[in-house]
C-alpha cells in the first residue's frame, strides 16, 4: 500500500497518522483563564524536545468553526500551564476531560478531579498526577489559517513535581511504578509495564 499524504484529505490523514505514530504519551493540561476560571484536557500530540532549555511541545488544534480550544486560549491570555502525565489509575479521569464543555466551566469541578495548587505557575496540577510539569510558554507555532488547524504549543519547564512514589533505590523514576499510559488510533491505549532493555552500543 503506499499512502498519498498529498492527495488525501486532513481528516483521512489524521486517521492514518495516530494509527501509524504509536504509541503516544498524553499530556493532560491544565491552564487558567485570565479571570481565575481553570480548564483541563488532555492532548495526544505531546513530547519532550530538548533539555537545554527544558523544553516540551504539545499540539491544541482549532475547533472547526474557527474558534481556539479553551487550553490554547488561556494560554495564550496568561503564557502559563501544567503538564499532568497520565498514569493508568487515571485513565478514566482523564477521558472525562476530553467532553467538550461550555467556555468557563472547569472540567476539574465537572467530573469531580482534585487539584492542588502549583509553585510557579497560577493554574493548579491535579492532585493524583505521579508527574506534573510547571511549564511557561516560550512560543506558538500556527500550522495555517483554516479551522481545524494545529497550534503547536512550546513551553519551558519550570518546575516537575514527582511522587515519591514512584521513585526506585537509585532515587530516579521506576518506569514500572509510574504506569502511564499511550494513546493508540482510534479509542485505544496501551499501558508501559511490558518493557525490555536494549544496550546502546558506545
Amino acid at each position: 500500500m503506499l499512502l498519498d499524504f498529498t492527495e488525501i484529505d486532513s481528516r483521512q490523514a489524521y486517521q492514518w497518522m495516530v494509527s501509524m505514530i504509536a504509541p503516544r504519551p498524553i499530556a493532560w493540561v491544565s491552564t487558567m483563564s485570565g479571570e481565575g476560571v481553570v480548564n483541563l484536557a488532555p492532548f495526544s500530540f505531546f513530547n519532550g524536545i530538548t533539555s537545554r532549555p527544558p523544553t516540551i511541545m504539545f499540539v491544541p488544534v482549532t475547533k472547526f468553526d474557527g474558534t481556539p480550544k479553551d487550553t490554547l486560549r488561556n494560554i495564550e491570555e496568561t503564557e502559563e500551564f501544567v503538564i499532568n502525565l497520565v498514569s493508568a489509575d487515571l485513565a478514566e479521569a482523564m477521558n472525562a476531560t476530553a467532553a467538550a464543555l461550555p467556555y468557563g466551566e472547569s472540567e476539574f469541578a465537572r467530573f469531580g478531579i482534585e487539584s492542588v495548587a502549583s509553585e510557579r505557575v497560577a493554574p493548579p496540577r491535579v492532585a493524583t498526577a505521579r508527574v506534573a510539569l510547571e511549564c511557561k510558554l516560550h512560543q506558538i507555532v500556527r500550522m495555517g489559517d483554516e479551522p481545524g488547524v494545529a497550534n503547536v504549543v512550546f513551553g519551558r519547564i519550570l518546575t516537575a513535581h514527582v511522587s515519591d512514589t514512584v521513585l526506585g533505590i537509585d532515587g530516579r523514576i521506576d518506569p514500572r511504578r509510574l504506569d502511564l499510559i499511550g494513546r493508540m488510533g482510534g479509542d485505544d491505549y496501551c499501558t508501559t509495564r511490558d518493557q525490555f532493555t536494549v544496550e546502546r552500543p558506545d
